[in-house]
């Protein structure tokens, strides 16, 4: 079965819905709980981690239980649907806490509210994802769908990082803590409104013969039989956690370090230079790539191109151009663009793992490999964000929670270090998955079409038999 023209076009809507929540959760929480309402960074650093360790343990359990699922609206539809609900629902709660809390109720709000943020996000993830392995046997199918997810994915990630402060300011009068809460909703309206166009559009194809019933047990043992989906999984962490320590630090650093009164409208024209070129790497430069060099030979180039990104970002701070807009902006570009096409490729390894992990077993379990990589973006995001919060305690920030404008003025010290956070840390975690790849990653172009091929013939064998 493949998907219509129609079908591919909701599921790339849906990306944008999904992916609108998630970037404001990730790269926001940290933000308005410590700089708008005056928590510890620390404090909401370990809540997040512990928050995300906590529900990505669970998220394997939630790819078992959409394994599992049969109902007459099909396997992946009833919890993507259900899912997303909650998840605007608890999204808005959480960046609309109660006027005068503060102190131990705010603590409680933000740990009971992200909890279950992340439980209801993972309700929706998984079946999402899953349905690229499920829907198509097809291995360029497969690539052409992750493009596609990743791709307005990365569309709908872009908004957010692009506009948010912005539309913060102006829909909050300058408040922040009423521009997020109103922010908030309105992404929590196009989150839905995204999920029920798919839901109505998708059409599923049946697995009944695909993926049997198994155990817990049986499953989670599979999976880490798994090798190459566990050296994916690993690489992902490892990638995430850069990615997410700079998507934490950016607004610090374009507040505190660029400053000035149009910071605000240099974090935004940053951002929508980086979200652009993440597009051109997903939809341009990768196809272009692809037709010359092999996935993993484009894979390896990415990550040295992200670390070169970094190390020029540095440059430009040590040598006075942290306040050139322009400067920042072509050195993030190496940054940017690597990891539009970091992205579409670990969704296309993992899909290729699945094939291995049936060439195994004889059992498909997409939902199970597929829960691994919400697993790790969660266990990444909060490793990143507890280091990104014990870092801004360590180098001294104060935050920024006054309700007159005024912009708290940092050392110097604290303004090195931030920008050491910014750029250091993210290198040595990408230098980190270069060396994990290279020595462990085995499903080469070549590899996965063996595969592929492979399996077909096996499949056609059984349905001769019967």
């Amino acid at each position: 079965m493949k998907f219509t023209g129609k079908q591919t076009a909701a599921y790339g809507i849906g990306a944008v819905g999904k992916d609108m929540v998630y970037a404001l959760s990730a790269s926001y929480v940290m933000y308005y709980y410590q700089d708008v309402l005056g928590l510890s960074a620390t404090f909401v650093g370990a809540i997040l981690m512990i928050a995300r360790v906590f529900d990505a343990a669970n998220d394997p359990f939630m790819g078992v239980i959409v394994a599992k699922t049969n109902t007459k609206y099909g396997k992946f539809r009833p919890w993507l649907f259900g899912g997303t609900v909650l998840n605007a629902l608890v999204l808005f709660a959480l960046f609309s806490v109660p006027k005068g809390m503060s102190g131990q109720g705010l603590m409680i709000w933000f740990a009971v509210a992200y909890i279950l943020w992340g439980v209801t996000y993972t309700m929706m993830d998984i079946p999402y994802w899953s349905m690229i392995p499920a829907v198509t046997d097809n291995a360029q199918d497969r690539e052409h769908l992750s493009v596609v997810g990743r791709t307005c994915a990365g569309v709908g990630n872009a908004l957010i990082t692009v506009f948010t402060v912005k539309a913060v300011a102006m829909l909050g009068a300058g408040i922040e803590r009423t521009g997020f809460r109103m922010v908030a909703l309105i992404v929590a309206v196009l989150f839905v409104l995204a999920e029920a166009l798919l839901c109505y559009v998708i059409t599923e194809p049946s697995t009944e013969n695909q993926m049997q019933t198994t155990s817990v047990r049986e499953m989670f043992k599979s999976l880490f039989a798994n090798d190459q989906a566990m050296v994916t999984v690993l690489t992902i962490i490892l990638i995430n956690s850069a990615l997410y320590i700079t998507s934490n630090l950016i607004i610090y650093f374009f507040k505190y370090d660029v400053g000035g009164v149009s910071w605000q409208d240099n974090y935004t024209l940053f951002n929508m230079v980086g979200g652009a070129s993440q597009i051109l790497g997903m939809m341009v430069l990768y196809p272009l790539l692809r037709k010359f060099l092999a996935n993993e030979k484009i894979f390896q180039i990415c990550l040295i191109m992200s670390m070169t990104g970094y190390a020029l970002i540095l440059l430009a701070c040590v040598t006075g151009l942290a306040h050139n807009i322009i400067a920042l902006s072509v050195c993030g570009l190496f940054v940017f663009v690597a990891n539009g096409m970091l992205t579409v490729l670990t969704t296309v390894f993992l899909s290729c793992t699945v094939d291995y992990g049936e060439l195994q077993t004889g059992r498909r379990e997409e939902s199970v490999i597929f829960s691994m990589q919400t697993f790790v973006v969660k266990l990444a995001s909060g490793l990143a964000v507890f280091i990104t919060g014990l870092g801004l305690d360590l180098i001294g920030l104060s935050g920024n929670n006054s309700t007159d404008g005024t912009i708290v003025q940092q050392t110097q010290g604290t303004i090195f270090g931030l920008r050491m956070l910014m750029t250091i840390l993210p290198v040595l975690g990408l230098a980190c998955a270069l060396v994990v790849f290279r020595k462990n990653f085995k499903l080469t172009d070549e590899r996965a079409l063996e595969i592929s091929e492979e399996l077909k013939a096996r499949r056609a064998g059984q349905e001769v038999a019967e």
